[in-house]
């Protein structure tokens, strides 16, 4: 079902000044602290803004009793009834016209009903400029032109999955020599893992002195480890330079993810590649904010979002250190109102300054995904997956 702006209405387009200002920051890591008063004026306008241009969400604060103006505070903000990320599985909600919607995008899910994400100008292009900054402060932008391996859905007619979007999006950080999708295309919308092609290229690659860039998700290098392991190839010796920028989950695979250190290792020992080579990212459809890991393997929270752990049977705010659903508020999204949102993801978030890389912001951990069924609810589902005690 899509939900579009108000009948009749033809809404100022250009995003709220407090909000452009806020998203135009360049700084990737700022404290908290130096942008918090420009992120709550920025997150109240939108609110505004989703409030003025979406009924269903303005149905929502009303049922809240949210006061837009009364929003002064970040425990304000917190405040906020968040939308679940699942609810865009089933509802396509506008706070825009449609023909201001320049791209559209699914979630990656291989099971069951797919998030639709809709996108305009303003969000999509503060979003992937966000994630340039993020990149640049990593160390993954070069100009010299680089091999990549993606591990994910290889392109084709019709094809809308986000995170093949990401991936090409991400072979701008590097010019592209030679390309190959492991996930190959077979026609009418199927994909298949071509491990024996993942296997050959990296073997021809690890001849020459192309830098190599492997990418997208981490269970199809792990399977493309495996292979080269059961087949006996010695290691290789990726040329200086190479990289693994990992994102996208393990989706239909979380039976055989193994833990990130182990995975580390094995890009080490069996690629060459040093982990500080080794970035992990996390992100979503719903969701569009780049969060990038530090040489630590950490994921920072951006100047752009805050990032908050809920309870999973509350929705209340707990404090660092404790597990429960991961949450994101950001004013950067004009097309939906996505800026308050609370994920499937378990996660612990950690304070400042208690991360060794110098990034001065919180940093989160993902314990995994909770999962449901049609006789189990969500936070009983989640509940099962946090450490007892």
């Amino acid at each position: 079902m899509r939900v579009n702006c108000a009948a009749g209405a033809q809404p100022e387009l250009a995003a709220p000044p407090s909000v452009q200002q806020f998203c135009a920051i360049t700084t990737p890591y700022l404290p908290e602290a130096d942008s918090e008063a420009a992120f709550i004026t920025a997150m109240r306008d939108i609110t505004r803004w989703h409030q003025q241009r979406s009924p269903w969400y303005a149905r929502l604060l009303a049922q809240h009793q949210v006061d837009v103006d009364a929003l002064r505070t970040l425990d304000d903000l917190i405040a906020l009834p968040p939308v679940h990320a699942n609810f865009f599985k089933q509802h396509e909600i506008l706070s825009v016209p449609e023909d201001a919607i320049t791209l559209h995008l699914t979630s990656s899910g291989t099971t069951g009903q797919k998030s639709q994400m809709f996108f305009d100008a303003f969000t999509i292009g503060h979003g992937r400029r966000m994630a340039d900054d993020c990149m640049q402060a990593r160390g993954m932008v070069s100009s010299e032109p680089a091999h990549y391996l993606v591990n994910a859905y290889e392109p084709c007619d019709g094809l809308r999955v986000g995170t093949s979007n990401t991936n090409q999006y991400l072979m701008r950080y590097a010019p592209a020599a030679e390309v190959f999708w492991t996930l190959r295309a077979l026609g009418q919308g199927q994909h298949e893992f071509d491990a024996f092609g993942a296997v050959a290229r990296l073997q021809r690659w690890a001849e020459g002195s192309t830098p190599v860039r492997i990418i997208g998700f981490p269970a199809f290098l792990h399977f493309t480890l495996q292979r080269l392991e059961k087949m006996g190839v010695p290691p290789l010796q990726l040329a200086p330079g190479s990289a693994v920028i990992l994102g996208g989950g393990w989706k239909g695979h979380a039976d055989q993810a193994i833990a990130k250190e182990a995975m580390h290792a094995s890009i080490a020992r069996q690629l060459g590649i040093a982990g500080e080579r080794i970035v992990e990212t996390f992100g979503s459809v719903e969701h569009s904010i780049p969060y990038t890991s530090c040489k630590h393997n950490h994921l920072h929270q951006p100047t752009w979002s805050r990032v908050l752990v809920r309870d999973v049977a509350t929705l209340g705010p707990l404090a660092h250190g404790q597990a429960g659903f991961l949450s994101f508020l950001s004013p950067y999204i004009t097309s939906v109102p996505a800026h308050s949102v609370v994920m499937g993801d378990l996660g612990v978030l950690h304070p400042a300054h208690s991360c060794g890389c110098g990034t001065p912001t919180p940093w989160f951990e993902i314990l995994g995904r909770a999962g449901t069924s049609s006789n189990k609810s969500c936070a009983a589902a989640a509940a099962e997956l946090l450490p007892a005690g």
